[in-house]
């Protein structure tokens, strides 16, 4: 029986991989996700898509800070963009300030379709299949490996299909497909493991919800979308 439940597991990843695709977002133009930490609303993340003729560019900004008695003790700010022709990805650029610590990455695309990352974590090649860590873009489920968006670090995954959840946020309830992304390298320090839950819309694959347990509990709840 056990067999036969991850067969019905991996054909059901298989088909949701193939739906995959960065032209499934043509109609999107605005995200917004409140962010909160232990329940507690600090922030925001906001994407603008546009689009001109073969070229797609997702533009976002993200801002929190988390504070107590009145002091801030914790500040962030960041800015990406992410751009996409003919539905290949091209180039993405990212400046994020946490806490007053400078990180910056720049990625393009080589001759050969390897990218090329100079980042403030990591300065070398990657793989093609490797994808940027932004949720937005389902395709991220099939990948080996994410980028980081905020230092161009490769971290290389596990995608595990949890299951099927409706989840409600504000006054919305959402059919959701829920996967776990966990880092591969069990020998990475606890800081840098990764280890988040995100939930998709299961006919529009929209990226709803994210959760991560790092010092507080994180959650990213969509807000806004059209």
């Amino acid at each position: 029986m056990k067999k036969i439940f991850l067969s019905i597991i991996i054909l059901f990843i298989f088909n949701f991989k193939a739906l995959a695709h960065v032209e499934h977002y043509k109609e999107l133009n605005y995200l917004e996700y409140e962010l909160f930490r232990n329940n507690q609303s600090i922030g925001y993340h906001k994407y603008d898509f546009s689009k001109e003729k073969d070229i797609l560019s997702i533009k976002s900004e993200v801002k929190f800070k988390i504070t107590k008695l009145g002091v801030d003790l914790y500040k962030y700010f960041a800015t990406s963009e992410e751009v996409y022709k003919n539905n290949k990805f091209l180039k993405f650029s990212s400046k994020t300030n946490q806490n007053k610590k400078e990180k910056y990455v720049k990625i393009d695309v080589d001759i050969k379709g390897n990218l090329n990352i100079d980042g403030s974590s990591f300065k070398g090649k990657a793989n093609q299949d490797n994808i940027v860590g932004t949720w937005w873009n389902h395709e991220i489920i099939k990948s080996k490996a994410q980028i980081s968006a905020i230092s161009g670090r490769i971290i290389e995954q596990t995608v595990t299909f949890v299951g099927k959840e409706k989840i409600k946020i504000g006054e919305k309830t959402y059919n959701t497909l829920r996967f776990n992304f966990k880092s591969s390298d069990k020998s990475l320090p606890d800081s840098k493991k990764l280890n988040t839950d995100i939930w998709y819309e299961e006919n529009t694959f929209l990226w709803v919800k994210a959760a991560f347990d790092k010092t507080g509990y994180w959650e990213y709840r969509i807000k806004t979308f059209k």
